[in-house]
C-alpha cells in the first residue's frame, strides 16, 4: 500500500477544519479531571478527536490511531498508524490561553512520516512530509542558524507529574543557564514548541516525558525543516519514545549533553 499522493492536503484541510471546531466551542467548555486537577479533558477535546478519527478512517482505510484521549491502541509497527492529540494545550485552551493546537501526525511503516499541525489563533498551518520539506502557510520554513547555545532561546514544558520530573527538568534549566543561554520558555504545548523549533523561533526543546501524540507530528515537521531529534538519552527518536529533545543541527550535541536524561 502507498499513500494518496493528495493525503498531506487532505489532512491539512482536516486540521483546519478541527481547530475551527476548537474555536467554536471556546464558549461553553466543559471541563473533566483526567487523574488530577493538572490534567484536563474537556467535551472538545473528546468530540473534536471523533471528528478527526473519522475522517481519517475514510481517508487511509484500515490504518490504526495512537490517540490521547481514545487511548493508546494501535500497534506502532503498523503500516499506517494515526498519532493524534486533537487539542495540545489543554490548560492553556481552559484558561483562556491562546497557545494550542491540532496535531496529526502518521507513522508509516513504524517510521514517522507525515506531520500537519494546527494552530487556530494565529491561523498558522505547520505541514510536512518525509522528503518534501517543511511549510508554514505553504511557506517554505527552516530551523534557526544560530551557532551555539550561549545565542540560543530553548524551549521545554512540565509533565503532569510533580515530583521527580520537574526537579529534574528545573535541574536541566539550571544547567542551560549555567552554558549561559539567551533564555528559556514554557508556553504549554508541545507540538507547537516543535513546530517552533522547526521554523526558528526557538533553537531548541526538551521535555523529559510526553505522549507518542504530542511530538509525533512535530517531529516530522523539525526534521524536514532541517532540524534533529533525539529522545531524552540522545538515541534516535521513535514513535514510542515518551520523551524529546529537537534543535537545530548547530547546537543538538551540545543540547543533549546539558539537558540529557541524568
Amino acid at each position: 500500500m502507498q499513500l494518496p499522493q493528495s493525503l498531506l492536503n487532505d489532512v491539512i484541510e482536516l486540521a483546519r477544519e478541527a481547530g475551527g471546531f476548537l474555536m467554536a466551542r471556546r464558549a461553553s467548555i466543559t471541563i473533566a479531571e483526567k487523574g488530577g486537577a493538572h490534567n484536563l479533558v474537556t467535551q472538545a477535546d473528546l468530540e473534536c478527536e471523533q471528528l478527526v478519527c473519522d475522517r481519517l478512517a475514510q481517508l487511509l482505510p484500515n490504518s490504526q490511531f495512537l490517540r490521547e484521549e481514545g487511548g493508546a491502541a494501535g500497534d506502532p509497527s503498523s503500516s499506517a498508524l494515526w498519532v493524534i492529540d486533537p487539542l495540545d494545550g489543554t490548560n492553556n485552551y481552559v484558561h483562556g490561553i491562546p497557545q494550542f493546537c491540532v496535531s496529526i501526525g502518521l507513522a508509516w511503516n513504524g517510521e514517522l512520516e507525515l506531520g500537519v499541525v494546527y494552530d487556530p489563533n494565529r491561523d498558522e498551518l505547520f505541514a510536512a512530509q518525509r522528503g518534501c520539506g517543511a511549510f508554514l502557510n505553504g511557506q517554505p520554513i527552516e530551523v534557526s542558524d544560530r551557532p551555539d547555545l550561549q545565542h540560543s532561546v530553548i524551549g521545554t514544558g512540565f509533565y503532569y507529574d510533580r515530583g521527580d520530573l520537574v526537579k529534574r527538568t528545573l535541574a536541566a534549566i539550571g544547567r542551560l543557564f549555567d552554558e549561559p543561554i539567551r533564555g528559556v520558555r514554557r508556553f504549554g504545548s508541545a507540538a507547537l514548541d516543535l513546530c517552533w523549533v522547526a521554523c526558528g523561533r526557538y533553537d531548541g526543546y526538551f521535555e523529559y516525558r510526553l505522549g507518542p501524540w504530542d511530538y509525533a507530528a512535530g517531529a516530522v515537521i523539525v526534521r524536514e525543516a532541517g532540524g534533529r531529534c533525539s529522545d531524552r538519552d540522545g538515541k534516535a527518536l521513535a514513535v514510542l519514545s515518551g520523551n524529546v529533545i529537537a534543535s537545530s543541527p548547530q547546537i543538538h550535541t551540545d543540547l543533549v549533553r546539558v539537558v540529557r536524561w541524568q
